[in-house]
């Protein structure tokens, strides 16, 4: 409440501003508070922690004082709802907003506050003023993508997370394919949660009539590093882009400013993500992926939609899809390790263990059967990938169907519990 108040009222004085001055003061009061009560709640721990490492490693003797509080929900998405807000009305982009009540549905809307898309004034709050009517054919479209986004989560997120956390944690006495699975089960583990929750919120928004952000676009179909950020957490890239790479001066200057701000967006973007060196090193690695592409001015050639057919052409695509999977599932063991360090040597053992049997849980089937479903999932995934309306009509109705089969393979895997607890 206090940072949506906050935001209302400092939106409105930076309107009415008489002053350069006067406008610069209530707009920098709402960044700094907002960043403060974020970096407060989700990073204090982590720098005081760290600064005192780094203080006993050069022998200086130190103890954190640390704070035990719980994280507020949501406050990263409806921290970012409030800052676009103020800063595009300090950059007259957009009139503040008198209602407080739209101004707080803006802010809080519930489908949003978990894992996104996060939203802009410019787009939400014309349609939160709006009178709308239930619309049956939006609403059945949002139905489509709500059992959609459930089976990407429930069936594809949670049972990959099963196998992806095991191997993870005992690293150390798996074979070579059974890391490389668990890469490629995270990879989709990832996936799952975000896109499956995001589908969720827009197709529950539909219900309320109201049109969210698209926040994936297939993005393990692409062909390149920039176009994967291009279709991976759109609304958190774009966020990134219009308000902090941007202001930096994007590309408009020279190599190395450009170099600067590339590796700022992406290290930003990974410590968004969690109070974690991981994170930071995900982002650094990426910011690393997309330097060769930066410098050759190259990370804008593959906007065009993907064809196919019987050619070298396609072939050399679906070699480029493919490479860049396989780089960025490299980049998520970063992410979803615990340490760098294990990070590091998760991929080590990967290159010396050089044992590619199904080791894992001692039965293959359940590699087999898991393997089956994220074939059949990347199947429908690559069908609608080119559909301007993927959750109506026709089509809508085979997701349904693909989704009520997965569902039903994968009730071969009730007992898939016992047998990790067994194992391990």
């Amino acid at each position: 409440m206090f940072s949506t108040f906050l935001d209302y009222y400092t939106g409105i004085q930076i309107e009415k501003g008489k002053t350069e001055n006067s406008r610069k003061f209530w707009f920098w009061l709402s960044i700094l508070v907002n960043l403060g009560f974020l970096g407060i709640f989700k990073y204090y721990n982590f720098f005081a922690a760290s600064f005192s490492d780094l203080l006993n490693t050069a022998g200086l003797k130190s103890s954190p004082i640390l704070l035990n509080v719980i994280l507020p929900v949501g406050i990263s998405f409806y921290t970012f709802h409030g800052l676009s807000y103020v800063i595009d009305i300090y950059y007259k982009r957009i009139k503040a907003e008198y209602n407080f009540v739209d101004y707080s549905l803006f802010v809080s809307y519930f489908p949003l506050l978990v894992a996104g898309p996060i939203e802009r004034a410019t787009h939400l709050l014309p349609q939160v003023k709006i009178k709308r009517e239930f619309n049956f054919e939006k609403a059945k479209e949002g139905v489509f993508q709500i059992i959609w986004g459930l089976v990407k989560k429930v069936v594809i997120a949670d049972t990959c997370a099963t196998y992806a956390n095991a191997i993870f944690d005992h690293y150390s006495s798996m074979n070579s394919l059974s890391l490389i699975l668990g890469a490629v089960y995270f990879a989709f583990q990832i996936y799952g949660d975000f896109s499956g929750y995001s589908d969720i919120a827009l197709g529950t928004s539909k219900l309320f009539g109201l049109d969210l952000l698209r926040n994936f676009n297939y993005p393990y179909f692409s062909r390149d590093i920039a176009e994967f950020w291009r279709r991976w957490h759109i609304s958190l890239s774009s966020w990134f882009r219009d308000y902090l790479y941007i202001p930096l001066g994007g590309s408009k200057g020279g190599i190395w400013m450009k170099i600067r701000n590339t590796f700022i967006i992406f290290v930003v973007s990974g410590f968004w993500h969690g109070a974690n060196w991981t994170y930071i090193a995900w982002g650094f690695i990426n910011a690393v992926y997309f330097l060769p592409l930066l410098l050759r001015n190259s990370n804008r050639n593959n906007i065009d939609a993907i064809q196919l057919s019987w050619n070298f052409k396609s072939v050399k695509t679906i070699t480029s899809i493919l490479m860049t999977f396989l780089i960025t599932c490299v980049a998520w063991v970063f992410f979803r390790a615990k340490t760098i360090n294990d990070a590091i040597l998760y991929l080590k053992h990967i290159v010396t263990n050089k044992n590619f049997s199904f080791q894992y849980l001692n039965n293959e089937r359940y590699n087999y059967e898991l393997l089956l479903m994220i074939g059949l999932f990347v199947l429908v995934e690559w069908n609608n990938r080119a559909k301007i309306e993927p959750f109506s009509g026709k089509n809508s109705m085979m997701k349904v169907a693909f989704a009520i089969m997965a569902i039903i393979a994968f009730g071969t895997f009730s007992d898939y519990k016992e047998f990790i607890y067994f194992q391990f």
